[in-house]
């Protein structure tokens, strides 16, 4: 018999009744439909489902939804108010970052962290904040373009 997982999710309470050794990633993927988190590695290596714990960039990939009990849980589709999006998903459209798309809602979120954490980091913060977030399509310069303009734009206002 499953216990009961209770959570927040994109500020909305939830609950599961998955295995509380199931990964967070199929619970917020098949239980809750929302599926701009990815399935990269399965072994938190790549990032592409990187969410939000309480704030925190975390790989959905290996966290059992038993260890996010009363926690608050941010993905892609709750970064952003429906009807606007997040500073980042719009610096990511106006550099054109993605070429597959695969990797870019994990790229986001870890950026998002970086960015709330601090508003201006440097070329060697935004390494270190995004190692681990890997894209096979190589848009690295791009991503940190995207980040820069967001982090210039914030610390102009």
């Amino acid at each position: 018999m499953a216990n009961t997982v209770a959570f927040m999710l994109n500020g909305r309470r939830v609950s599961s009744q998955a295995p509380a050794d199931t990964p967070l990633l199929w619970v917020i993927r098949d239980e809750f439909a929302l599926t701009g988190t990815k399935f990269g590695c399965g072994i938190a290596q790549c990032g592409a489902c990187t969410v939000h714990i309480n704030g925190q960039p975390t790989r959905a990939c290996v966290l059992p939804v038993g260890a996010v009990v009363d926690a608050e849980v941010v993905t892609i589709e709750g970064l952003a108010a429906s009807d606007a999006p997040h500073p980042l998903q719009q610096a990511w459209i106006e550099e054109q970052v993605p070429q597959c798309g695969y990797c870019q809602s994990g790229q986001i979120m870890s950026a998002a962290a970086l960015l709330r954490e601090n508003p201006n980091p440097s070329d060697e913060q935004i390494n270190e904040a995004m190692n681990g977030n890997l894209c096979r399509c190589m848009a690295y310069v791009r991503i940190k373009r995207a980040i820069k303009k967001v982090a210039h734009a914030t610390t102009r206002s």
